[in-house]
């Protein structure tokens, strides 16, 4: 996969928002003039507009009319997020991939000791649903994140849930990515589809460790197919 070069916009906020970490522009100080960014960084007056509003988002710097904008904090108080390049960047997604080895291995080895019936019924009909677009990347994409949201619910832990939704959510472009590889290698759709089966099994028959097993062996092959080399851990 190639790196997407970042935008104008990507690269003036994380300029800026490394000055305000390292306290250049300490709390409580008033940004430059829109004007004096756009001369600065060398952008248009739109670009700034929407950096100081990302960076309000997060919480970073408040704008009031006539005022300019005013740094209110040296760090983001948005939470967790993923870069808005993942999916693009093949070391921001190894990385990512590395992370879900261990949270979704964990969720599934605690779906296989929680699931209900209801679980089971759902994981299964969307198991039906991904069979049914094997080899089509477009339609198949929704129920294979679908399918890996219902494992995290079916752990019945509310914040595996919440961050495993996030990061599949996220991730759609790399799951579409993958599909599309898979439809290019006769038996790999086949064989994504075991992968799924796999899981589903472990997680059906309540074998906590085999059902580990098998997400983080998908996961892995899934890396894999996108051409990532993730590091091992000694």
């Amino acid at each position: 996969m190639q790196t997407r070069p970042i935008t104008l916009t990507e690269h003036v906020i994380q300029q800026l928002r490394a000055e305000i970490a390292d306290g250049i522009y300490p709390v409580g100080a008033r940004l430059p003039t829109g004007k004096q960014l756009a001369e600065r960084f060398g952008v248009s007056t739109s670009v700034i507009r929407e950096v100081t509003e990302h960076l309000r988002s997060q919480g970073m710097i408040e704008s009031r009319q006539g005022l300019g904008s005013t740094v209110r904090s040296r760090v983001s108080d948005a939470g967790f997020r993923l870069s808005g390049s993942v999916g693009a960047d093949a070391t921001d997604l190894a990385e990512i991939y590395e992370l879900r080895l261990d949270l979704e291995g964990a969720a599934a080895a605690m779906a296989a000791q929680r699931r209900t019936d209801q679980d089971i019924a759902r994981l299964g009909a969307l198991l039906d649903a991904l069979a049914a677009q094997l080899h089509d990347a477009d339609h198949g994409v929704e129920p294979d994140i679908q399918f890996h949201i219902a494992i995290a619910t079916a752990t019945h832990n509310k914040y595996y849930l919440q961050l495993l939704q996030y990061l599949n959510l996220q991730l759609h472009h790399a799951v579409r990515t993958a599909r599309l590889n898979s439809r290019r290698q006769p038996g790999l759709p086949e064989q994504v589809h075991g992968e799924h089966v796999a899981i589903f099994d472990a997680i059906r028959l309540g074998d906590a460790e085999q059902a580990r097993l098998a997400a983080a062996a998908h996961l892995r092959n899934a890396a894999a197919r996108l051409g990532l080399a993730l590091r091992p851990i000694r």
